[in-house]
This record gives C-alpha cells, sequence and structure tokens, in this order.
C-alpha cells in the first residue's frame, strides 16, 4: 500500500459532498434510463419505463439537470476547503519535494 504520507492531500469527504453525490448518481441513472429508449426502442432498463418518446427525453433532460445541478454544488463544497487544501499542499511540498516549496 502507499503510504500516506508520500500522496498528494485529498479533500475531504463531508456529508454534503456525499449526497451531492448521490443526487448526481441519480441523474446518471435517469439519463441512463432516459437514453436506453433511444438506443432500443423501449425501455432497456427498466420494462416498463419509459413507454415513449416524451418521457424518455424528460428523463434525460431531467437526469442531466440533476447532474449539472450536483456537481456545481460537490465543486462549491471543495472550494470552501480551499485554504485547508493548500496548507495541506504546501506541507505535502515541504516534506516530499523540498526543492519546489512554494
Amino acid at each position: 500500500m502507499f503510504s500516506q504520507t508520500n500522496r498528494p492531500p485529498r479533500p475531504r469527504l463531508t456529508g454534503r459532498i456525499f449526497w451531492y453525490g448521490m443526487a448526481d448518481v441519480f441523474g446518471l441513472t435517469c439519463v441512463g434510463i432516459g437514453a436506453s429508449w433511444f438506443a432500443a426502442g423501449k425501455g432497456a432498463i427498466l420494462a416498463n419505463f419509459p413507454t415513449s418518446t416524451a418521457e424518455a427525453v424528460v428523463c434525460t433532460i431531467g437526469g442531466t439537470a440533476i447532474m449539472i445541478w450536483a456537481v456545481s454544488r460537490i465543486l462549491r463544497e471543495i472550494a470552501k476547503q480551499s485554504a485547508e487544501m493548500d496548507a495541506k499542499f504546501r506541507a505535502y511540498l515541504a516534506q516530499n519535494h523540498p526543492d519546489k516549496s512554494l
């Protein structure tokens, strides 16, 4: 396994980031369900949904909108950790790459 001190620091997983990630997965599922109609001409993932082109379009567009919303919220939450991440990255550089310290 890799040493924890030998890899660059990563953002903390908070509850909000987790739940926005779950919303993103839901949106991706909606896109997949809606797009399956266009690929197979019927509901390929769920047997009885979507049953029409209109449902497939709404499912695909709605899923895309949810994904965009969730990713923007995840990025906003990660941006809140920027000061903490900057300090961790400077410490990582000083310890592992002293010639490249900022």
